[in-house]
């Protein structure tokens, strides 16, 4: 059988080094059977194997429209064949027509995919709107010479962990999406694109499946600096969608008052040396994965071009929003300083995000509760007649 390669465990280097006619497969959800795919790509000596999408079709835990879903997928496999790729698939359970064409592969899986219980079992309709629903959202995509292309998604999906083990009556925790926005993709291999309003599609579609299955309080958090302005975007239009909801999303991470103390009292670099596979993000992989971290090959790069109002450090700096090359600032994809990175710092960074989170969740729920309150006191507009009151 192939040797099957965990393409989100490579450096964007070892990805650009792979023959680019080596066969390479997103699957919608896991389960399938590796001799069967291995057959169906006609017995090839290995496969790239890309974190499987957790979620979207109909069947799975949450589904979205298709020419929804689709969009997001094409624009996965395009990023795939943009760096040079030929043989892009997406492997999906028998019966289930994409309309991909070529790029699909089915096969009836060896157990379930992408199922397992429904997203309301054992939960009332009281339940679903105490819950906050926590989204969380990684990337593939290329961390410097040292960290893997899974970064973004490792990180994120240790604090949404950590956070729904925390509060486990107040939170439903999604699975993580391995897959974000990257509008720097052709810099450096390795790096997926679902593509800004496909992203946002997608994730409006998925907020309405919650909203229509009882849920009212929603947190996405994300790894991945790139997925952040699009976020804020679908918090927006959701609030507006559904108005007796409360969805929100924040910067990243350790991006608050006592987020950003925790990093400023432990950090070793300068302002300049976090930004991305930097000394925060590489602490966090050194402590969650250390297997994974080659710090051998990391390099410092800390010439970012600034100025008063623009420049890179973990909570953006400066009034300036811009977005330039990215090989405009960096010739190995990093910006900051991995070098001084150490697991035990990460370990202290990752408890603070987890704390930072939980306090999130919290606030959530009191802003849907009084504003709730408000409203079915009459408040303003909200006691006035009309035909719309029941989805306001």
């Amino acid at each position: 059988m192939a040797r099957f390669v965990a393409f989100d465990e490579l450096t964007w280097p070892e990805v650009d080094a792979l023959p680019r006619d080596l066969p390479l497969v997103i699957p919608l959800g896991s389960g399938y059977p590796l001799d069967r795919l291995t057959s169906a790509l006609s017995d090839p000596a290995q496969i790239g194997l890309l974190p499987p999408v957790p979620f979207g079709w109909n069947g799975s835990l949450i589904s979205v429209p298709e020419p929804v879903f689709k969009r997001l997928l094409s624009n996965l496999v395009e990023s795939l064949r943009d760096d040079g790729f030929t043989r892009v698939y997406i492997l999906t359970p028998q019966g289930l027509d994409l309309g991909l064409g070529g790029s699909q592969i089915s096969l009836y899986p060896g157990v379930p995919v992408g199922l397992g219980p429904k997203l309301t079992d054992g939960l009332s309709d009281a339940d679903r709107k105490d819950r906050v629903v926590l989204i969380s959202v990684g990337h593939t995509e290329q961390h410097g010479y040292h960290l893997p292309l899974s970064t973004d998604t490792l990180i994120i999906d240790a604090i949404a962990q950590g956070v729904a083990g925390a509060q486990p009556d107040s939170v439903l925790r999604l699975p993580v999406m391995p897959y974000g926005v990257s509008t720097h993709r052709p810099s450096f291999a390795g790096t997926l694109n679902c593509g800004g309003r496909a992203f946002e599609d997608f994730w409006l579609a998925v907020i309405d499946y919650l909203v229509w299955n009882g849920f009212c309080c929603f947190y996405m958090i994300s790894g991945h600096g790139g997925n952040s302005s699009f976020l804020v975007n679908i918090a927006k239009y959701a609030g507006e969608r559904h108005r007796r909801t409360f969805c929100a999303t924040a910067w990243l991470y350790l991006s608050g008052p006592d987020g950003i103390a925790v990093l400023e009292k432990y950090r070793r670099s300068p302002v300049g040396g976090m930004g991305h596979a930097c000394e925060l993000e590489t602490s966090l992989i050194l402590h969650l994965r250390p297997e994974l971290v080659h710090m051998d090959r990391g390099v410092d790069e800390m010439d970012f071009i600034s100025s008063p109002a623009y420049y890179m450090d973990w909570v953006e700096g400066g009034a300036l929003i811009a977005n330039p090359p990215w090989d405009d600032d960096t010739a190995t994809g990093a910006y900051g300083a991995g070098s001084v990175a150490t697991a035990q710092h990460g370990e202290i960074w990752l408890k603070a995000a987890v704390d930072e989170k939980v306090s999130h969740i919290g606030e959530i729920l009191e802003q849907h509760a009084r504003r709730e309150a408000r409203r079915l006191a009459g408040y303003g507009l909200w006691g006035k007649p009309g035909p719309d009151q029941a989805s306001r």
